[in-house]
């Protein structure tokens, strides 16, 4: 088997979401950002809400005319 070829494991490594929740868990970096974690994601809120990515929910609202 070859040796050193796996990255550092950090147990404690920091999430930090777009929404402001942070919490603790183990993976190959120190600190990862992520756009939706599960304090914000309509499946785990139970919110309907439509994540927009670069507008493309208003321009078909735009488009058919859609309140």
């Amino acid at each position: 088997m070859k040796s050193k070829i796996h990255p550092e494991y950090y147990n404690e490594a920091t999430v930090v979401c777009s929404c402001g929740e942070t919490f603790v868990t183990g993976a190959t970096q120190p600190e990862l950002r992520v756009e939706i974690c599960s304090s914000c994601h309509p499946f785990f809120t139970g919110e309907q809400r439509i994540v927009d990515t670069e507008g493309r929910v208003e321009r078909l609202r735009r488009r058919y005319n859609l309140q």
